[in-house]
């Protein structure tokens, strides 16, 4: 496997099966991230996303399984000070890891009155309809990240090329991390079923290929809106060009060591209730034959 692969996916994978459309039994979805954990794969996969209202049904099952370390992202719902407390008070022997809290949107105000001396990583969801530059602000000062809604079941949960481009390079302006979810495990863009149904409408959905390269050559400040732009769009594998050392799209060129700062620094990972879909993705595109 080439490293430039590597870095650009290394931990990209939050796994989210207990949502739609996989929708899967907390059993079952901690069955699935224990196989994913014992892959060859394992190194795309990142944290397992659990409703924080699921957390006591979650630590119940932790003994039915062999895995040491669940590295988990909470989502918060309800009063976010109780759910930050109940964080804090959580158990240091249970073999789960709290490293990541993912909250709903909030207004800046509501944001900027949290407490959150928390060594994790937080996440805040930014509405696109409105205006990000209070949001971005807000998160900066607190030292968090944002999170962006990139799908969902229908059609109209997905954002539009413009909307994910200039979301990208308000956050790289405003120095702040984000991570996607839903919509975003295809490697490129296109129109997908919505469903696993067999009569599923389609919608036209992001690449998280693109989405990934277009993070890391915005923070390097290597591309126009407009190239960015093209760039999220582009269908087919042909203006990419993968090697050890770099990765380039259409003459922008990216080196290994730019890759994966950018990851640290700017996209930081995807959540999608499917695990196996981008691997297959990639697998296709023949970026994962070599080596694994």
């Amino acid at each position: 496997m080439l490293a430039t692969v590597n870095a650009l996916f290394s931990a990209i994978v939050d796994y989210a099966g207990l949502f739609p459309p996989a929708q899967l039994s907390l059993q079952t979805a901690m069955a699935n991230y224990v196989q994913y954990q014992a892959s060859p794969h394992d190194w795309m996969l990142g944290r397992f996303i659990l409703p924080i209202s699921r957390l006591e049904d979650f630590i119940t099952l932790l003994p039915t399984f062999s895995l040491q370390e669940w590295p988990l992202s909470l989502l918060i719902s309800g009063d976010a000070a109780t759910a930050l407390e109940q964080v804090r008070s959580l158990n240091s022997n249970h073999q789960a890891a709290v490293q990541a809290l993912e909250f709903p949107p909030l207004t800046p105000d509501k944001i900027a009155a949290l407490d959150l001396l928390l060594p994790i990583e937080t996440f805040f969801e930014i509405p696109l309809d409105q205006d990000l530059t209070p949001y971005l602000a807000i998160l900066r000062d607190q030292k968090a990240s944002a999170k962006i809604r990139t799908g969902g079941v229908t059609a109209a949960a997905f954002p539009s090329a413009i909307q994910l481009c200039e979301f990208i390079f308000a956050c790289a302006q405003a120095q702040v991390s984000f991570k996607a979810t839903a919509g975003l495990h295809h490697p490129l863009p296109g129109s997908y079923p919505l469903t696993y149904e067999p009569e599923s409408e389609v919608a036209a959905m992001p690449g998280f290929l693109n989405v990934a390269l277009v993070s890391s050559l915005v923070y390097w400040q290597k591309i126009t809106a407009q190239e960015a732009l093209s760039l999220l769009r582009d269908q087919t594998a042909n203006q990419f060009l993968l090697t050890d050392h770099a990765i380039s799209w259409n003459q922008h060129q990216i080196n290994l060591l730019e890759l994966t700062t950018a990851r640290k620094q700017m996209f930081r990972s995807f959540g999608s209730c499917s695990f196996t879909e981008p691997i297959a993705g990639l697998r296709e595109m023949q970026l994962l034959e070599m080596g694994i």
